[in-house]
């Protein structure tokens, strides 16, 4: 069922449609993500040997686009990937973005050199690609300001700090080198005004919306299980920050995601 002529149009940047929480019911998560507005999704692969079940799910589905990397998380565990296998997987029509990658000290410190290795070849693989780079930082903000300042200078790329919760200072390095802040359903939690106030700070026309489905859900489902037509209540919520209508926002946030994923972007809805 397409969005009702009077709901915005809206992108959701990064989920994960293929995890087991959607087996047997992905026709209609996404039939329910379109009639809530939400006509394009990004879906994300964390390890790279299930990148074919990612891919299959992009190919099955209209307006499904993937990317794939290597999680920080699973860094230690997974065969390291390397700058060619993340370019040849590129060549996929409906591969989008290089990741997710980036740095988790949270859960996975034991693991930071390996995983400061593996952000250094995704990065490497966005810049041959011209893919936007999709970041992962948890408790691990100096690293990852450090590493994509370092980087950017030996060689520009693109890319989004996904699931935006870290601090202001990380906030500014990655606008200063020109990437994107995604806003997950955390952000739209009521207690989540510090957090708001680090987006507030930045330009509107940097921010993007996602779920990171099936986590982190936005009220009123927060601790159910996450999918991507509630994109829609995150960007409700976030049009406030910077005294938008949801319309206005979606508007301005689907812009934004065509400015970045320029491959999704020149494909369309219907690809």
């Amino acid at each position: 069922m397409p969005a009702d002529i009077d709901t915005p149009e809206i992108v959701d940047s990064h989920t994960h449609l293929d995890f087991p929480d959607f087996d047997g019911e992905r026709d209609a998560v996404i039939e329910r993500a379109r009639a809530a507005g939400v006509t394009r999704m990004v879906t994300i692969c964390t390890r790279l040997k299930h990148e074919p079940r990612v891919r299959a799910i992009a190919e099955a589905y209209d307006g499904v686009f993937y990317a794939a990397g290597t999680h920080p998380m699973s860094a230690a565990e997974e065969p390291m990937a390397t700058v060619e296998e993340l370019v040849a997987l590129a060549a996929h029509p409906k591969f989008v973005g290089i990741g997710e990658t980036g740095l988790d000290y949270h859960y996975s410190a034991d693991s930071a050199a390996v995983q400061r290795e593996s952000l250094r070849v995704h990065i490497e693989a966005a810049r041959q690609t011209g893919l936007p780079l999709i970041i992962h930082a948890r408790d691990a903000d100096n690293d990852m300001a450090r590493i994509l300042t370092e980087e950017y200078r030996a060689g520009p790329f693109t890319g989004v700090l996904h699931c935006f919760t870290s601090g202001a200072a990380l906030a500014r390095a990655g606008l200063e080198i020109g990437f994107y802040l995604s806003a997950s359903g955390i952000a739209a939690f009521p207690k989540s005004t510090d957090l708001r106030e680090i987006f507030a700070a930045a330009p509107v026309e940097r921010i993007l919306v996602e779920t990171d489905a099936p986590y982190l859900a936005p009220p009123p489902h927060r601790g159910k299980r996450n999918e991507p037509a509630y994109t829609a209540l995150t960007a409700a919520r976030m049009a406030e920050v910077w005294g938008l209508t949801p319309a206005a926002f979606a508007r301005q946030t689907t812009a934004n995601f065509d400015r970045l994923f320029t491959k999704a972007a020149a494909l369309g809805k219907a690809a």
